[in-house]
């Protein structure tokens, strides 16, 4: 570790923005000679290598985004050294990159990264998508989390680890009644508009088949895939709305909405997905271990 160096790091960071040693030679204005000679000195001062070639490119290897990390950790922190000498000081802070599938609920993800994103010490980046995305994008080192509400069984060769965070019951949800009568489940259900999540939803899945098995038929007035349009379409609604409370939790404590009826056999799973990886970012067993 003696012959790691500042130079060994910058040849390192250009070979890896550039994704060719050639492309990165020609930036530096050196040889590309001289530059391989810089990159095996590095990857034997640290014991693996960094770079594995893929279609005429140089790909990181997982070694190799850890080590990028601290790399472009370490130009920060020179950047901040001359702040700081400028008394423009700033606080290095450790990164922690979440990917949220758009079917998640908002509620329930402040919930769970509100300590983290209250620690000064931490910078949390969230990112929104389908979980197909979002899964490509952890297995490409560019997330280091992704939290949905869809269970991800592994298959064999992959390293997937799915982590079950929580567990939240469903209710159908609606705008206090003026009547005095108390809803009845399922016989008032064939005379109320429904809001409920589309058919790839676990929890409508097994709403469906509640409804099914009692022999109602009910009014759908609308359906939506994301939490968030269930939400606010809930607040506008004159019928009820199919959502985990936590979903709705302001609301309910407003006295906007209230509960119409629990349906305590339906239950919304939250998950968290990560990867196995030899040098996992130590945020995570902080989140993962304060479950909900």
């Amino acid at each position: 570790m003696s012959q790691l160096n500042y130079n060994h790091l910058r040849y390192f960071r250009a070979i890896a923005l550039e994704g060719s040693l050639t492309r990165a030679a020609r930036h530096l204005n050196i040889t590309q000679s001289a530059l391989s000679v810089q990159l095996r000195s590095l990857e034997e001062s640290l014991g693996q290598p960094l770079f594995e070639r893929r279609n005429r490119t140089l790909s990181l290897t997982e070694a190799g985004h850890i080590a990028l990390e601290y790399a472009e950790g370490i130009f920060r922190s020179g950047e901040e050294l001359a702040d700081v000498l400028r008394h423009q000081s700033r606080r290095s802070r450790r990164l922690l990159r979440v990917g949220a599938t758009s079917t998640l609920s908002r509620n329930f993800q402040i919930s769970l990264l509100g300590p983290l994103i209250g620690d000064d010490t931490v910078e949390v980046i969230i990112t929104s998508g389908s979980l197909r995305e979002l899964l490509g994008q952890l297995d490409g080192h560019l997330l280091d989390i992704v939290l949905c509400n869809t269970e991800v069984r592994r298959e064999s060769g992959e390293k997937w680890h799915c982590h079950l965070l929580s567990e939240q019951p469903v209710s159908l949800v609606g705008h206090p009644s003026r009547s005095r009568k108390a809803f009845r489940f399922p016989q008032d259900l064939e005379q109320t508009p429904l809001v409920l999540p589309t058919r790839e939803s676990s929890i409508r899945v097994a709403f469906d088949t509640l409804i099914e098995r009692h022999g109602i038929r009910v009014n759908v007035a609308a359906e939506a895939d994301d939490m968030a349009m269930l939400r606010l379409m809930a607040r506008e609604t004159k019928g009820l709305t199919l959502v985990p409370p936590v979903v709705v939790t302001d609301e309910l404590k407003a006295g906007l909405l209230v509960e119409r009826h629990r349906l305590p056999q339906i239950q919304e799973r939250f998950y968290a997905i990560t990867q196995s990886r030899r040098f996992p970012n130590p945020l995570l067993r902080r989140l993962i271990s304060s479950k909900l």
